[in-house]
């Protein structure tokens, strides 16, 4: 891999998944992790919901950490990229979560759909294509074009 982009994808897939769950978990409250599965109808089925959001978030904070040991790693090796560049690898990365994401929770196991409504499917679609398909094409062109040499100092060069 090129230098900064496996902690920039870590970094983007750890974001895509916190925004996820404080934005449509929390926030606006259209499903839960494990909606589809126990209805949040009572309260034990949001205490179950709850409990699942809490272990999704757990996972994102843990790669959180393993985004931070590997862009420690990198500067340590002054390889990392201009930030141009880098915040491509995490717009990319946060595209690839959600597509991934979207396909396995949302169609493959049906856990939860984006917005559980009648037309769930036209969000879970465009939920897809734009948090999904169109993050990571907006990351991987951010991160394309003329290349400098990767230093620590270039990082903070736009």
């Amino acid at each position: 891999m090129r230098n900064g982009t496996a902690s920039g994808i870590t970094f983007g897939i750890a974001l895509g998944g916190f925004l996820d769950g404080i934005l449509l978990h929390s926030i606006l409250q259209w499903h839960h992790m494990i909606s589809n599965v126990v209805a949040p109808t009572d309260m034990h089925g949001m205490s179950v919901n709850m409990l699942a959001d809490g272990l999704f978030d757990a996972f994102c904070w843990l790669l959180t950490v393993a985004a931070v040991i590997l862009l420690y790693r990198e500067a340590r090796r002054a390889s990392l990229p201009r930030a141009r560049v880098y915040v491509g690898w995490i717009v990319f990365g946060a595209g690839f979560f959600n597509l991934l994401e979207g396909l396995i929770d949302h169609e493959l196991l049906r856990i939860h759909h984006v917005r559980p409504t009648p037309s769930w499917l036209a969000w879970d679609l465009g939920f897809l294509a734009i948090a999904g398909v169109l993050f990571m094409v907006v990351g991987w062109l951010l991160t394309r074009g003329p290349r400098r040499s990767g230093n620590v100092q270039s990082i903070r060069a736009a």
